[in-house]
C-alpha cells in the first residue's frame, strides 16, 4: 500500500485522486502507526522548505522518513518533496532536509520567480520511471528554487528555466521529481504507473 505524507504542506487529494484514478491502493498517513502499514511512500509538498522541514520534524516524520531512506525502500519525492531530499535550501537558512543527496536548493535568478506552468523534461539516463514517456515531454512545474546537487550520477532527467537543472532523480528505489505528476495529464499519469509498477516493488 503506497503511504502518502500527510504533514501540512502537501498536494495530498491530487495525488490521491492520481492514484485512485490509476487504481492503485494509497492512503494520506497522519501517525506513526499509519506509516508502518505502508509498503511505499510519497512525500508530496508545497511551500517553504524550512517550514516543511519544521511540520516533519514536530510530526514525527522526519525520524520515519529518513530511517526509510537509509533503507532504501520505494519512495517517490514531489516538488518540494524532491527539494527537502537535500541537505538545505537558500530559502530557508538554517533549516535541515534529510540529506539524502548532496548539495542544494538555489533560487532562480532568471526569468519569472517561480517557474509556474508547463516546461519540457530532457532524459539524462534510461530509467523504468520513464518507460512509454518521450524525451521532451511536458510536465506542469511550480516552484522558485531548484536542485543543485554535488554529484550528478543522480540525474535522471532535466529542465531548462534559464539554467539546467534537475528535475528528475533517483538513488536506488528513491525517486523525485521537481514538478507535479498528479498535475501533468497523460504524461503524469504514466509517470506515477510506471513508479507504482516498476519501480516500487
Amino acid at each position: 500500500m503506497i503511504g502518502i505524507i500527510d504533514y501540512g504542506a502537501g498536494n495530498l487529494l491530487s495525488v490521491k485522486k492520481a492514484f485512485d484514478y490509476l487504481g492503485v491502493e494509497s492512503k494520506i498517513i497522519r501517525s506513526e502507526e499509519e506509516f508502518n502499514t505502508a509498503d511505499r511512500i510519497v512525500l508530496p509538498g508545497v511551500g517553504a522548505f524550512g517550514a516543511a522541514a519544521g511540520r516533519l520534524k514536530e510530526s514525527g516524520f522526519f525520524r520515519l522518513i529518513k530511517e526509510w531512506l537509509q533503507s532504501d525502500r520505494p519512495f517517490l519525492g514531489i516538488c518540494l518533496g524532491m527539494q527537502l531530499l537535500f541537505e538545505t535550501s537558500f530559502e530557508s537558512e538554517g533549516a535541515c532536509g534529510f540529506g539524502f543527496f548532496k548539495g542544494s536548493c538555489l533560487r532562480f535568478n532568471l526569468g519569472k520567480v517561480p517557474q509556474i506552468g508547463w516546461n519540457r523534461i530532457n532524459i539524462k539516463k534510461d530509467s523504468n520511471l520513464l518507460e512509454g514517456i518521450p524525451d521532451d515531454s511536458f510536465f506542469y512545474f511550480l516552484h522558485g528554487y531548484y536542485a543543485d546537487p554535488q554529484e550528478e550520477d543522480s540525474i535522471i532527467a532535466a529542465t531548462h528555466y534559464g539554467i539546467s537543472y534537475p528535475s528528475i532523480m533517483k538513488r536506488g528505489n528513491i525517486y523525485a521529481v521537481q514538478f507535479h505528476p498528479e498535475k501533468s495529464g497523460e504524461a503524469g499519469l504514466k509517470l506515477l504507473e510506471n513508479w507504482g509498477e516498476k519501480c516500487s516493488q
